[in-house]
């Protein structure tokens, strides 16, 4: 029984330090919730349906590829989160409202964050963050989904 113990200890250990090295859990970091994630396909869907309401799709990264997305800039600099605030001032508070950036792995991306608290502090009630896990280029163009002319 002794020899049990210790193992469960290992294996507790082990565990822990594999939580550690990966970061606090997502939902503790992430100022949206699983409701404000948008799957691509559904974007996808709304901007090729010309008869859907359309929602204001702003590029909060390098570079604006979603076919009528407003091109921002990356976020993580002042200017350009100064400049989105100036943007949304005009809009609605029940304006839908979408937001992507996809320059790299969605868990590492510097504007996403910056950008939804900015949404939350100015108190929209319809904005989505576009869920693209890996990349715009894996997860939105391989796929086919519409992009600027």
């Amino acid at each position: 029984m002794k020899l049990k113990l210790p193992i469960i200890i290992l294996f507790a250990l082990m565990a822990s330090f594999t939580a550690c090295s990966q970061g606090p859990a997502t939902s503790q970091k992430d100022p949206w919730t699983q409701a404000q994630l948008l799957n691509p396909a559904d974007l996808a869907k709304t901007i090729n349906d010309v008869h859907a309401p359309q929602p204001f799709i702003f590029c909060i990264g390098p570079q604006a590829v979603i076919k009528n997305s407003i091109y921002i800039g990356p976020t993580m600099e002042k200017a350009n989160l100064d400049s989105f605030k100036a943007q949304l001032e005009k809009l609605p508070k029940d304006a839908s409202i979408v937001i992507y950036c996809g320059c790299c792995p969605f868990s590492r991306c510097p504007n996403i964050r910056p950008a939804f608290d900015l949404l939350n502090k100015m108190q929209f009630k319809n904005h989505k963050l576009l869920n693209l896990p890996q990349n715009v280029k894996v997860d939105w163009i391989d796929k086919g989904y519409p992009v600027e002319d």
